[in-house]
């Protein structure tokens, strides 16, 4: 290697510094990593124009979530149309980039490599498989991203956001409620049916601890994502001599386990995930045996809450899309927008529209309210954002099929666990 002489070297710092000083505020103002800066002053990344910002969304529309991606989906796309029309976001509006993965990791990792270089933050990406297989790349390309997967073992990555309380934290509400609201006592059996992986694993995580806590036994049984009939875990269930239930699945094997429940005489309550529902359940004929045994422990209130902006919601969304069904998908669509865009009101204020700026002023937000639940603290990302939850019941009739029956609330449990893992 040939070295430079030492009077060529002095030289050429000497150029540097009298070059930067005359740069002023703008030398001052840049670091390696920042993007470019526009004519207003304010650092821009990937996704943003002079006239628009745009937001990646990746979702299933076609594949078994599709009923929730599409809920979801139109809700954030309400919430956009809204903040347009007053106006957007610093100057700008916004566009949302809309890919349907349909439920496929392949699938969506293809499409995340074609949109990643063209959006600021990806406020809507649902599934836990797709989250999972997308983490690391989303971490490296610094992605602000809103999982629409609340499974604990999210937390901890700076640029993925789980919104309100993860799977563990809302079983661990949802079972000590049912203990006390059902008088479960030590060495009572409770049987668990859940389904296999993050979201299945994750929600008895928090129920075992809750169990070994109160001295309840649980008998669990792991079903997979195309097992619909769970006819023989209930009948195992009864055999036990379980006193209630728990369920983490999807609505389909929540409505067969609940309707084989009563049909074989196991009439005890069923606590289920929030994911575990859906209205179409209050038209199959499981029906009268999920309006009178089921109760689900949710992160947001049922949408015929009386808040303001729920009523608000439920009307416009009925407005936008007629005759489409509602259901809490509207809910989390509704939350996943409003914390992206005071994401980018922040990083506005800040003057950095860039990648960093944006995972920054998401990590200023504490105490957020976006009006459908409890406030939200995202400055800790190995903390869920809240740790209340709800317990709502089927109710024909009724916008989502729901009414709140307790909440918002939080069990002295929740933060033992939260101490120990």
């Amino acid at each position: 290697m040939t070295r430079k002489p030492l009077g060529s070297a002095v030289a050429l710092v000497a150029a540097l510094v009298t070059l930067l000083a005359g740069c002023g505020s703008l030398a001052a103002a840049s670091k390696p990593d920042d993007g470019p800066v526009d004519r207003t002053g304010m650092t821009i990344g990937p996704g943003i124009t002079p006239s628009s910002i745009q937001l990646g969304v990746l979702t299933d529309l076609s594949g078994p979530y599709a009923p929730l991606g599409r809920s979801v989906l139109q809700a954030e796309r309400l919430y956009v149309d809204q903040v347009n029309a007053s106006g957007g976001v610093c100057g700008r509006k916004l566009k949302l980039l809309v890919r349907d993965h349909g439920y496929s990791v392949d699938k969506a990792v293809v499409q995340y490599m074609d949109m990643e270089p063209s959006i600021a933050a990806m406020p809507g990406l649902l599934g836990s498989s797709i989250i999972n297989a997308l983490m690391s790349s989303i971490g490296t390309d610094e992605v602000m991203t809103m999982a629409l997967g609340y499974s604990s073992t999210l937390l901890g990555q700076p640029t993925l956001q789980t919104i309100s309380a993860t799977y563990d934290i809302d079983m661990i509400n949802g079972l000590d409620w049912a203990a006390a609201t059902y008088g479960l006592k030590r060495g009572d059996k409770v049987g668990y049916i859940y389904l296999k992986g993050d979201y299945g694993h994750n929600a008895l995580r928090g129920a075992k601890f809750v169990a070994h806590e109160k001295r309840l036994k649980l008998v669990s049984h792991e079903i997979s994502e195309d097992q619909d009939d769970v006819s023989a875990q209930v009948h195992d269930l009864a055999a036990a001599g379980v006193k209630a239930v728990l369920i983490t699945a999807s609505p389909e094997q929540t409505a067969s386990a609940v309707g084989n429940a009563a049909a074989q005489g196991l009439l005890v309550p069923f606590l289920s995930s929030a994911a575990g529902f859906h209205p179409q359940m209050l038209k199959s004929p499981a029906a009268p045996a999920v309006l009178s045994m089921l109760h689900l422990v949710a992160p947001t209130p049922a949408l015929t809450d009386k808040a303001p902006q729920i009523e608000k919601l439920v009307e416009e969304y009925q407005k936008h899309y007629p005759g489409q069904p509602l259901d809490q998908g509207v809910e989390n669509g509704h939350n996943t927008m409003a914390v992206a865009v005071q994401d980018l009101k922040e990083a506005c204020a800040d003057k950095d529209l860039s990648r960093e700026g944006i995972i920054a002023a998401h990590r200023k937000l504490t105490g957020f309210d976006p009006g459908m639940g409890p406030a939200l603290d995202f400055s800790d990302p190995w903390r869920p954002s809240a740790t209340q939850s709800y317990i709502l019941k089927p109710q024909k009739d009724v916008p989502g099929g729901l009414v709140d029956v307790k909440g918002p609330f939080k069990v002295a449990a929740v933060e033992k666990y939260l101490s120990m893992i």
